[in-house]
C-alpha cells in the first residue's frame, strides 16, 4: 500500500517540476514570436512618412 502512496508523490513532485520549468520558460521568453520580425520587415507600409 505505501508503494502506491510513493508513485503518487513521485508523480506530484514530477508534475510540479515540469510546471515550474513550463512557467520558467513562459517568463524569460523562450516563447516569443522569433517569425513575426522577418515578416514585418517586408511590410511595405511607411509608417514614418505622410
Amino acid at each position: 500500500m505505501w508503494t502506491i502512496f510513493l508513485l503518487i508523490f513521485i508523480a506530484l513532485v514530477v508534475g510540479l517540476g515540469a510546471w515550474m520549468l513550463f512557467l520558467w520558460a513562459v517568463k524569460s521568453g523562450q516563447y516569443d514570436d522569433v517569425e513575426g520580425p522577418k515578416y514585418r520587415m517586408l511590410d511595405d507600409e511607411d509608417k514614418g512618412e505622410k
